[in-house]
């Protein structure tokens, strides 16, 4: 149980790391926001790669964030049963939806999409557009790393739960072993 406690705090860090880098973003994507309205409005001109950028960014945000607002329980749920309900409750519903709805959701996407980004790695696509940015595949290969992350966070809640049914809750509160 030790070691699961551990891994719990792994995934929860990696999420949080990753979460706090991604949310430079939103920063980033409002400075190039108001960039791309002050050159078409006040100087009439623009970018198409800069117009792109921030809606890769926006992407982004939302692929590589998706675990962290899952380990911050800020997806939208339904809490009229949940929220009320004691941690027991809780702890089977999150096991529940963890294995029987998250899990098989990005097992599902994964195998769905890694065929799309695999072509798109194997033909280094780009932009359609013309003057638009290159490395489409990197973008779409946040895909498969939204599958890994937000999976990851999912096993991660599920055994959280598992620690909490068994009685062994006391675990989460330790801090992570260092070797």
């Amino acid at each position: 149980m030790r070691t699961l406690a551990h891994l719990i705090h792994c995934i929860e860090a990696l999420n949080e790391t990753i979460g706090r880098v991604v949310s430079w973003l939103l920063a980033a994507m409002v400075v190039t926001i108001f960039t791309v309205v002050l050159l078409r409005y006040g100087f009439s001109t623009g970018w198409v790669w800069l117009q792109e950028s921030y809606v890769w960014m926006h992407g982004l945000v939302f692929m590589l964030g998706a675990g962290y607002t899952l380990h911050h329980n800020a997806h939208v749920r339904i809490d009229i049963f949940y929220r009320p309900g004691g941690a027991r409750y809780r702890a089977w519903v999150d096991l529940g939806g963890s294995l029987f709805l998250l899990l098989p959701t990005v097992v599902l996407i994964f195998t769905l999409s890694y065929p799309y980004v695999a072509d798109s790695w194997a033909r280094l696509e780009s932009s359609r557009e013309a003057g638009g940015l290159p490395g489409l595949f990197l973008l779409k290969s946040a895909i498969l790393v939204f599958c890994f992350l937000f999976g990851a966070q999912g096993l991660a809640l599920a055994g959280r739960s598992l620690l909490i049914l068994c009685g062994r809750a006391q675990l989460l509160r330790l801090p992570p072993r260092t070797h």
